[in-house]
C-alpha cells in the first residue's frame, strides 16, 4: 500500500511566523503555490498560511507593513505522519476545502503533499502516463 511519503514533495518551501506577510504572499505568487508551512527554528510545525488566509488583506483600510505571517495563519492544522496510508490522505483531501496538507517525521516538517500531488499517484497506481507537458506556439 502506498504511503503519504510516497508522494509528498520534500524540498517544502516553509516560512517562520515573524515573516513579514507581503514577503510570505510574494513566495505564494513566484513559486505557484496555494499555501506554506509555518515552522519554528527547529521545524516543529506550528501553522500554515494559505491563499484563503490572506485573502482578508484586501479588507483592510490601513496598510500596516509591520504584520507578519503569525498575523494570518492557521495554527489548526491538518497534518499527517510520512508513514500514514495515502488513502487517508485522500480522503482528507477530498472531505476537505484545502488543497494542501504538511506532512511531518516525529513533529518536525518532512513535506507537503497536495491534491495535485495525490492526482500524479493516481496515474503511477493506475499505470497510466503522467500527461506530456503542453506549449503554447
Amino acid at each position: 500500500m502506498f504511503k503519504v511519503k510516497d508522494i509528498m514533495i520534500k524540498a517544502a518551501i516553509c516560512v517562520s511566523s515573524d515573516m513579514p506577510i507581503y514577503d510570505a504572499i510574494r513566495l505564494l505568487v513566484n513559486r505557484n503555490i496555494t499555501g506554506l508551512p509555518v515552522v519554528d527554528a527547529h521545524l516543529n510545525l506550528i501553522g500554515i498560511l494559505s491563499e484563503k488566509d490572506v485573502l482578508s488583506l484586501l479588507y483592510d483600510t490601513e496598510d500596516r507593513a509591520d504584520q507578519t505571517v503569525r498575523d494570518y495563519m492557521s495554527t489548526d492544522v491538518v497534518s499527517f505522519d510520512v508513514n500514514d496510508n495515502l488513502i487517508d490522505l485522500c480522503d482528507c483531501l477530498v472531505n476537505n476545502h484545502f488543497r494542501r496538507v504538511p506532512i511531518t517525521c516525529n513533529g518536525k516538517l518532512a513535506g507537503i503533499a497536495s491534491r495535485r500531488d495525490v492526482i500524479h499517484a493516481i496515474l503511477k497506481i493506475k499505470h497510466q502516463q503522467l500527461p506530456e507537458l503542453a506549449f503554447a506556439s
